[in-house]
């Protein structure tokens, strides 16, 4: 049986993982986490803590995620809006527990805020 998931994996475009590292490391905090060797050659990134695992790879024909998207649980909403909005990123909220936002790519992204 399925437990859980592992990573999620979003894509990109090609030669833009400064871009990617500025949002996902230094916008969201996620730090940025080495690929594996035999993987690092394709390009991307990968963002990881204790609960979070971002996976971004290159994609030749790159057009972002529109519909489909990950749900990240978040400690403060209102926080993390702030800074997404303080760091040019736009946020759309559907109510006080849920905002969307886009990544440097225009991948979707929904927040969730955390009910625990």
């Amino acid at each position: 049986m399925i437990v859980g998931i592992d990573h999620v994996q979003l894509a990109m475009p090609a030669g833009l993982e400064d871009k990617a590292r500025e949002f996902y490391a230094g916008v969201l905090g996620i730090p940025e986490v080495p690929k594996p060797a035999e993987l690092a050659a394709r390009g991307g990134a990968w963002f990881e803590n204790e609960t979070v695992k971002i996976h971004l790879g290159v994609e030749a024909d790159f057009r972002p995620a529109r519909k489909a998207h990950p749900g990240l649980l978040v400690d403060n909403l209102s926080a993390v809006a702030r800074t997404l909005t303080d760091s040019g990123y736009d946020v759309r909220f559907e109510n006080s527990q849920h905002a969307y936002t886009d990544d440097p790519f225009g991948n979707r992204l929904e927040l969730i805020q955390n009910p625990a």
